[in-house]
């Protein structure tokens, strides 16, 4: 891992090259005002890298491609994320510039009572460009999956997600989540964040975009009109479900799953589990809605456990369930440990 520079041996190719920031996270020792909080426990935080874990955890091949500081929390991200089994070999160390890190309360984050401090500002992500980062690396992979944060951290790496979303001949499958974060777009000072994602999400070919941060439009028909060029498009639809247009032969095939009902410890890290799920059968060439099934049952992992990164399903697991009818399916209520014993499903469902 070098500071500067581009050039690499040829990478060797893997199912997803996922791109993007992470940070060094701590969370809460116990509720309460992060004025009243005694202590905090380290963890790795970071949409792309999330998305890399749970994927390696689940049996695919990831690697994370992004820049940390030549420091002690730039060590502990590298060594963290590669022991979920990611590659990390084209991760780069910025002498100059830090790791960033976060603070944040154990509320949930729709509630006001909700806080986070970031420390970010002149972060080593934020110096990721096409003249800093491995382009080989960054498309060495099946899919490349891209977010709506890294084009907000600095000019650039607004840069660089253009280079990266340019339809060219030869590139990798570009997945790309929205991930609009109104915050860091406020003081970016080099676009404006809802014109910049939409020109960036009309180059990839494939979008994931929550119905509360797609552009004010009224629902998922609105959307798609405003964002016809992907050959698949995820609406995520919160509690409601998510609805995916995917275009074959000239016109749309509209599929609709409805999500599970869940016993949520934590409301964190499902959008990119989500993804991951939703990535994985994809991968696996499964049908529309079996991959929108499973992006709900990762989703359903994350949001049963306190942090950012749940253990996925066994696959086995996870087929059967999203082999369910659809009686079935909207019966299904998944608690904490689900993940590791069918019987965190209510037994009123029975699995085969």
């Amino acid at each position: 891992m070098t500071a500067t520079g581009r050039t690499s041996t040829a990478p060797d190719v893997v199912d997803v090259v996922a791109l993007g920031e992470s940070m060094v996270t701590f969370l809460p020792s116990r509720p309460g005002r992060l004025a009243d909080v005694p202590s905090f426990d380290r963890a790795i935080g970071g949409a792309e890298s999330n998305l890399a874990c749970v994927l390696a955890a689940a049996g695919h091949s990831a690697r994370w491609v992004g820049r940390v500081g030549a420091d002690g929390f730039g060590d502990h991200l590298v060594e963290a994320i590669g022991a979920y089994g990611v590659d990390v070999s084209a991760v780069r160390r910025d002498p100059a510039r830090p790791t960033g890190i976060y603070f944040r309360t154990a509320g949930d984050r729709a509630t006001d009572a909700h806080e986070v401090a970031y420390y970010r500002a002149g972060s080593a992500a934020s110096a990721m460009s096409v003249d800093t980062m491995d382009l080989d690396a960054i498309r060495s992979g099946r899919v490349l999956h891209l977010s709506g944060i890294t084009p907000a951290l600095s000019a650039d790496c607004l840069g660089l997600m253009r280079e990266l979303t340019a339809r060219r001949p030869g590139r990798p499958l570009v997945s790309f989540d929205v991930n609009h974060r109104p915050g860091l777009w406020r003081d970016a000072g080099h676009g404006h964040g809802p014109e910049v994602l939409l020109d960036l999400a009309r180059g990839a070919d494939l979008v994931f975009v929550g119905e509360d941060e797609a552009w004010g439009l009224g629902g998922p028909e609105a959307v798609r009109a405003a964002l016809p060029e992907p050959e698949l498009l995820v609406v995520k639809q919160g509690a409601s479900g998510a609805t995916a247009f995917h275009r074959t032969g000239g016109t749309d095939e509209v599929t609709t799953v409805p999500a599970l009902t869940v016993n949520v410890v934590a409301a964190v890290g499902a959008g990119d589990a989500f993804a991951a799920g939703f990535l994985s059968a994809t991968l696996r060439g499964l049908p529309v809605r079996e991959r929108l099934r499973h992006g709900h049952l990762m989703a359903a992992a994350a949001l049963t456990v306190p942090g950012d990164l749940a253990t996925p399903p066994a696959r086995d697991h996870a087929d059967r369930l999203a082999a369910l009818d659809d009686t079935a399916w909207g019966r299904l209520r998944l608690g904490p440990g689900w993940t590791q014993d069918v019987r965190g499903a209510d037994e009123e469902v029975r699995t085969p």
